[in-house]
C-alpha cells in the first residue's frame, strides 16, 4: 500500500481515517505513463521526499485535504522556489480548494516570503473572505519587502473594513513606521494602543521603544520599556541600545545592571549594545568585566561578542589583549579582521605618542597582509580602513600596492574607497594621483568633492582649487561647512583677499552655513600671511565666539614675524588665559618673551608651566624606508646606523651656506631641571630625518617625514634650499600642516617661515 513521505506526513494536520485510506488509492507512487507537469528544473534543488509528494498531489484525481499542501508551501519558501509555488497554486485552483481561508492566507505569506508581492496581492484580493492573520500576512509582506507605505495603506484598509488588529498586526503597523521615518503616524497608533489598554504588551511595548529611540525621543522610549509588565531580553536589548543611540551612554549602563538584578540573562545583542556603550564612554574596567561575565554566560567563543571586545580594547590602547582576542579565535570573518584593522587604525589617532600611533599603524597593516594571505577577499570597508592607514603613515609605496589590488579586487568604482584614495595620495604629498583618483570616480558625493578641494588647497593649488568647487556647484552638489573651509584655505594660501570674503558672504547668505572657528581661522590665516595683522585682530573682533588657541597662536606668530610686538604680547596674554596644556604654545611664548628679554613674562610662563605640570616639548621625527620605521628626537646622541649624519648635515649646512641660508640663533630654551637644551641649534629632528632619507634613499626618491610638532622657521627655511641643492621633493608632514618643498618651493607659500 503506498502512501505519502514523511515530508508530508510529519507536516499536516491532524488526517481523518477515511481521508487516509483515500489517500491509499488516489495517490499511488506507481502509474504508468508517468508525466509530471511540475517537475521541472525549478525542482532540482528540492529532496527526492518533495519531488515525489509533489508527483502524486500533481497526479491524483481526488481532492487532497488542504492542509496537505502547507509542508510543500514551507520548502517553496525554504528554496525561494515561485515557480514551483506557482504550479502548487495552480493545482489548489485545480482541485477547487482555492476558497480555504487558511490556505490562501498561507499562499499569501509563500508568495511574500519569494519578494512575489505582486502574487500576494493577488491572491490577497481574490479572497472571498478575510481575517486578521490575512490582514497581517500582506502587512508583514509588504515591510519585509521595503514597501512600508504599502503596509500602512493596508493596516488603514483593514481598520475601514472593521478589522480589529491584533499585537502583531500593530507590531507590523509600528515597524512600517520607523522605517517611512513617519512617527507622527506611529504616536496616531500609539493612541490607538493606549485607547485599548495593550501598552504594557511585551511585544507592543518593545517595537514602541524602538520607534520612539528612531525619532530620537528617547524619554518616551524610556517610558514605553517602563509601561511594559513582564520584560523579557529583547525589552531590555531594546531599551540599552535606545540609550546608546540617542546619546545617554550612562543611563544604557544603568539599565544592564537593573537587568541584571532582575535575573534576566543577557544575550549576545544585549552584550554587543552595552560594549558599544562601554566604547564610547571608555567605560574599560566595566568592560572587562562585562568580558568576563560573556564568557562565563557561553559566549566566550560568540563571534559577534567577541569582535565587540576586541574592538573595545583597541579603542583603549590595550592592543596586546585584543591580539590575544584576535589570535585565539578558531575561525575569522571578515567582519572581525575589519574591526581589528579598523581599531588599529584609531589607535593611531589616540596614541600618547608618534611612536605608538606609528606601531599601530603598522600593526595595521601587517593584519591586513595577514588577511590577504588568509585567502580571504577584503571588501571596501577593509580597503577604506587600511588606505587610512596608509595616509597616517605618509606610506605611498603601501597605499600604491593598495591601489592595485583595489583595482583587481572590483571596488574602484566604490565612492568610499575611491575617496578613501584621494585622501591617501593627497596626505602622502602625491597630488597628482589624487586628482587622477577623483577623475575616475564613477560617482561622487559631497565628501569626494570636498576632499579633493581641500587636497588642492593643502597642495598650494589655489586656482585648481576654486574652481573645482565651482564645478562642484555646476553639477547641484551642495557645498557645506567643511567644503568652505577647504575653499578658504585655498584663498588664504594665494592671498585672495576679495575671493575670500565673497566666498565667506556666500557661504552665509546662499547656503545659510553659520561660521565656525576653523572659517575665521582661514581668514586669519590669509590676513597674517599678508602682513595685514590690524586687520586680522579685526576679524578676531568680528567672532560670535572666544577664538581657540590654534587663532591666538597664529595670531602671536604673525606678529613676530612682521613686527607688531605690541599685539603680539596681547595675543599672548588672550593665549594664557585659556589655561592651556599644549607644551608647545607655552615654548611659543616664551620665545617670544625671551626674544624681547622680557623676563617677568618669562618667569611667569615657566611658573605656570611648573603648576600645569607641562612637561619638554617632544620633538619627534619619522621617517619610513623599506617597511621600517626610523625615529629621531632633537639632540639625539645617534649610533649606528645613523652615527654619520652629523657629518652629512654639516655638509649640506655648507653647501646651502652658500647659496644664501644663514642658519638662525635659536634660543635654548631649558627647563629648570634640565641641563640639556630643548632646541640644539642646527639639529632639529626633521633635519635628522631627512639627512638619513637623503643617505638611505635612491637619488630620485622623495624624503616623507611625520613631526611631532610644528616646524620652526629655520628648519623651514632650510628645507627649502635643500629641496634645490638636492633636486629632490621633500614632504613633511608636521602638527598644523603639509609641507612639500620642491625645488626651493613650498607648498604652505612659506607660512612656515613666520613660526
Amino acid at each position: 500500500m503506498a502512501s505519502l513521505p514523511s515530508i508530508v506526513v510529519g507536516n499536516t494536520l491532524k488526517l481523518e481515517n477515511e481521508f487516509k485510506k483515500n489517500i491509499a488509492t488516489s495517490l499511488p507512487f506507481e502509474k504508468k505513463n508517468h508525466s509530471p507537469i511540475i517537475l521541472d528544473k525549478a525542482t532540482e534543488s528540492f529532496n527526492l521526499e518533495f519531488k515525489e509528494a509533489l508527483s502524486l498531489i500533481n497526479e491524483g484525481s481526488e481532492k487532497v485535504e488542504s492542509a496537505s499542501y502547507v509542508p510543500l508551501l514551507q520548502e517553496c519558501i525554504k528554496k525561494n522556489s515561485v515557480s514551483v509555488a506557482e504550479a502548487i497554486h495552480g493545482h489548489i485552483i485545480k482541485m477547487g480548494i482555492h476558497e480555504d481561508l487558511f490556505l490562501m492566507t498561507f499562499l499569501v505569506n509563500v508568495y511574500a516570503k519569494c519578494g512575489i508581492m505582486g502574487s500576494s496581492r493577488k491572491v490577497f484580493d481574490n479572497l472571498p473572505k478575510r481575517n486578521v492573520v490575512t490582514w497581517t500576512s500582506l502587512m508583514s509582506g509588504y515591510v519585509q519587502n521595503a514597501q512600508p507605505e504599502a503596509a500602512i495603506s493596508v493596516f488603514q484598509e483593514m481598520l475601514e473594513a472593521g478589522g480589529f488588529p491584533t499585537n502583531y498586526t500593530l507590531g507590523v503597523a509600528f515597524n512600517a513606521c520607523s522605517l517611512l521615518g513617519c512617527f507622527e503616524l506611529g504616536k496616531q497608533i500609539h493612541a490607538y494602543v493606549v485607547k485599548y489598554e495593550i501598552g504594557d504588551d511585551t511585544s507592543i511595548g518593545n517595537v514602541l521603544c524602538s520607534l520612539y529611540s528612531k525619532s530620537g525621543n528617547l524619554d518616551s522610549a524610556v517610558k514605553a520599556f517602563c509601561m511594559i509588565a513582564d520584560k523579557n531580553v529583547i525589552s531590555w536589548t531594546t531599551a540599552i541600545s535606545a540609550c546608546g543611540d540617542n546619546g545617554d551612554s550612562a543611563m544604557g549602563l544603568s539599565l544592564f545592571v537593573d537587568m541584571l538584578c532582575e535575573g534576566v540573562e543577557p544575550n549576545e545583542f544585549t552584550f554587543t549594545s552595552v560594549i558599544s556603550l562601554c566604547c564610547i564612554m571608555q567605560a574599560l574596567k566595566i568592560g572587562s568585566q562585562i568580558h568576563s561575565l560573556s564568557i562565563k554566560l557561553g559566549y566566550g567563543s560568540n563571534l559577534r561578542v567577541t569582535n565587540s571586545i576586541m574592538y573595545l580594547y583597541l579603542k583603549n590602547g590595550w592592543i596586546i589583549e585584543a591580539k590575544k582576542l584576535f589570535d585565539g579565535m578558531e575561525t575569522i570573518s571578515l567582519v572581525t579582521w575589519n574591526a581589528m584593522i579598523a581599531g588599529l587604525a584609531q589607535m593611531m589617532d589616540l596614541g600618547e605618542d608618534g611612536m605608538t600611533a606609528h606601531s599601530s599603524g603598522f600593526e595595521a597593516l601587517n593584519t591586513f597582509l595577514r588577511l590577504h594571505q588568509s585567502g580571504m577577499k577584503p571588501d571596501l570597508f577593509t580597503f577604506s580602513s587600511v588606505l587610512s592607514v596608509c595616509s597616517g603613515l605618509v606610506a605611498l609605496e603601501q597605499g600604491e600596492q593598495i591601489h592595485a589590488q583595489v583595482i583587481k579586487s572590483g571596488f574602484l568604482s566604490d565612492v568610499v574607497v575611491g575617496t578613501a584614495l584621494v585622501n591617501m595620495y593627497n596626505k602622502c604629498g602625491s597630488i597628482d594621483r589624487a586628482s587622477k583618483a577623483f577623475v575616475e570616480m564613477s560617482t561622487r558625493t559631497l565628501i569626494s568633492w570636498t576632499s579633493m578641494i581641500t587636497a588642492f588647497a593643502q597642495h598650494g593649488y589655489s586656482k585648481q582649487a576654486l574652481q573645482l568647487f565651482e564645478d562642484m556647484r555646476f553639477v547641484g552638489v551642495r557645498p557645506n561647512k567643511v567644503t568652505f573651509v577647504g575653499v578658504l584655505s585655498a584663498c588664504s594660501h594665494a592671498g585672495l583677499v576679495e575671493e575670500a570674503l565673497a566666498y565667506f558672504d556666500m557661504m552665509k547668505k546662499e547656503y545659510k552655513i553659520k561660521p565656525v572657528m576653523d572659517h575665521y581661522a582661514c581668514l586669519i590665516d590669509m590676513f597674517v600671511r599678508l602682513g595685514r595683522i590690524d586687520e586680522a585682530f579685526d576679524f578676531v573682533k568680528k567672532m560670535d565666539f572666544e577664538p581657540n588657541e590654534f587663532i591666538w597662536s597664529l595670531l602671536i606668530a604673525g606678529c613676530r614675524s612682521h613686527g607688531k610686538l605690541e599685539l603680539g604680547f596681547y595675543a599672548a596674554e588672550q593665549l594664557l588665559n585659556l589655561n592651556l596644556k599644549n607644551s608647545e604654545a607655552y615654548f611659543l611664548l616664551l620665545n617670544m618673551y625671551l626674544s624681547a628679554e622680557r623676563w617677568k613674562d618669562v618667569s611667569r610662563v615657566r611658573k605656570l608651566m611648573k603648576d600645569e605640570k607641562i612637561g619638554k616639548l617632544k620633538d619627534w621625527s619619522w621617517i619610513s624606508i623599506r617597511d621600517k620605521v626610523h625615529s629621531f628626537r632633537t639632540g639625539d646622541r645617534l649610533n649606528p646606523p645613523y652615527e654619520n649624519i652629523d657629518n652629512f648635515l654639516s655638509e649640506l649646512h655648507d653647501k646651502a651656506s652658500t647659496m644664501g641660508f644663514e642658519l638662525h640663533t635659536t634660543l635654548e630654551l631649558r627647563n629648570e631641571e634640565d641641563d640639556e637644551a630643548t632646541f640644539p641649534k642646527g639639529r632639529h629632528s626633521e633635519k635628522l630625518a631627512v639627512a638619513f632619507g637623503l643617505l638611505s634613499t635612491p637619488s630620485a626618491a622623495p624624503i616623507r617625514v611625520i613631526k611631532s610638532i610644528s616646524m620652526c622657521r629655520d628648519c623651514h627655511s632650510f628645507m627649502k634650499f635643500i629641496s634645490q641643492l638636492t633636486s629632490r621633493k621633500i614632504l613633511i608632514r608636521d602638527s598644523k600642516r603639509l609641507h612639500k618643498f620642491v625645488n626651493g618651493h613650498c607648498s604652505c607659500g612659506d607660512f612656515g617661515s613666520l613660526v
